[in-house]
């Protein structure tokens, strides 16, 4: 008889889930909060419910174990366990948990954890009808969001719960899970073997996502047992190919830590810098299939806005920046789009480096110590004394000139003409560079 495909002692219910950690002890990463008197371990540890009673608000990107540290910490605990879904739940539901942990403490002595799942779903008032719950001590909410909980969940919750913040799991980490996947009873236990080549792109392939390291296992377990009988001597091998077939993706070379890593995004940001939107696309779609952080992408986006197109056109900055503030509100794979679109209008806008330049220079010379003395004119004279000592003496209010523009002095002596800033013929720059003359023209004294 061959095997089954998939869940090989389970039916249907997912790898991922069986292989959850049954107590803090099995946790991969997260060491930093897991550390001996840290309030996750309080609160799994302390089964009288005399000191680990804080409820926690866990922020992390998907798959770094929010899940996994709540049902952990129920059961090592031995509370009572309730979890709900802000997805699905509303106020009535939530009330619901606050009555049965209410009676349930006072009636048997027995405190109540409740997990809510992706709270930045939660609207103030369901946010608020936790509360009475939290504040007397009815329930200890452990609540998990991807989104930043200053925005996301409400004053006075925030202030009753400790905010713990969850890294993205390491490879290391990631290996740790699937080499336990592979081995454990709940697990594969031992039915296929897995190559270092195998190992490495379902690795490289999660990006710090334990979910989809081991949804990706699952998928090449069930292909490399497919049609495999019971009584073969020895379990089938689990390749690269395995691995690239069964989850539909070519297996990009690119380690997030090594040289490919470096190469690809030089490449893209190049590609950007020299208008090429084609060749952009392409390098941005490498980095979006390997797994690449895609905060990392946009924090390079809203540099080359800055650096490489600057004043040239100013709609890239902002546009830059809201597509960063997207992918963090929308998360992957849509986070792609904001991205895309981006990238596309940085290649095909016009470029200058200027105000890239302007500032490095100005810092060079306040480096090599050429800043001397603020004019005596524009110094502060609001604070008593100061304008004995002729601070603000002579100086000439712009927007009382016709111009708005005035002749007066405003580098400190030792600086007087410098030019940091020189504007390019590109893009809106064009417009800056014959309005800039002027105003220098005027402001320096060569023209009335």
């Amino acid at each position: 008889m061959a095997h089954q495909q998939a869940g090989l002692h389970s039916g249907a219910v997912p790898l991922a889930v069986r292989m959850r950690p049954r107590s803090l002890s099995e946790v991969a990463g997260q060491r930093h909060l897991l550390r001996p008197g840290s309030p996750l371990v309080n609160l799994a540890s302390d089964t009288a419910g005399t000191s680990g009673s804080v409820s926690v608000i866990l922020w992390g990107p998907p798959g770094t174990g929010k899940t996994t540290l709540a049902q952990a910490i129920a059961h090592s605990s031995g509370r009572k366990f309730v979890e709900l879904s802000a997805v699905t739940a509303g106020v009535k539901d939530v009330r619901q948990v606050m009555d049965d942990a209410f009676r349930n403490r006072d009636l048997y002595g027995l405190s109540t954890v409740l997990f809510l799942d992706e709270i930045h779903r939660f609207t103030k008032a369901q946010q608020d009808a936790l509360l009475p719950g939290v504040e007397n001590g009815w329930v200890i909410l452990v609540a998990a969001t991807t989104e930043n909980p200053s925005f996301s969940v409400i004053s006075p919750l925030l202030s009753r719960s400790l905010l713990l913040t969850l890294e993205q799991l390491t490879d290391d980490d990631l290996g740790v899970l699937v080499d336990r996947a592979v081995t454990d009873a709940r697990g594969l236990a031992e039915r296929v073997r897995l190559d270092e080549e195998a190992r490495a792109a379902i690795i490289r392939m999660a990006s710090g996502d334990a979910r989809r390291a081991l949804t990706a296992l699952e998928a090449a377990a069930g292909t490399a047992l497919a049609g495999v009988a019971d009584d073969v001597a020895e379990p089938p091998l689990i390749t690269a190919e395995t691995v690239a077939q069964s989850v539909d993706r070519a297996l990009l070379r690119y380690d997030r830590n090594g040289d490919e890593h470096y190469d690809v995004i030089s490449a893209f940001i190049k590609s950007v810098r020299g208008s090429d939107v084609d060749a952009a696309l392409h390098y941005l779609a490498r980095m979006i299939e390997a797994g690449e952080d895609p905060r990392f992408i946009a924090r390079r986006v809203i540099i080359l806005a800055s650096e490489d197109i600057g004043i040239a056109d100013p709609q890239a900055l902002p546009i830059a920046v809201a597509a960063a503030e997207a992918v963090q509100m929308i998360g992957m794979p849509e986070g792609r789009i904001p991205l895309a679109e981006a990238v596309v209008y940085l290649a095909t806008a016009p470029k200058s480096n200027a105000a890239y330049l302007g500032i490095d220079a100005a810092i060079a010379d306040v480096k090599a110590g050429a800043f001397g003395r603020v004019p005596k004119h524009l110094r502060d004279a609001h604070y008593a004394g100061a304008k004995r000592l002729g601070h603000g003496k002579g100086y000439k209010y712009p927007h009382d000139d016709t111009l708005g523009v005035v002749r007066q002095q405003y580098l400190p002596d030792e600086l007087t003409g410098t030019t940091y800033y020189t504007p390019t013929d590109h893009g809106h720059e064009r417009e800056v560079s014959a309005r800039l003359q002027k105003l220098r023209d005027i402001t320096r004294g060569k023209r009335d």
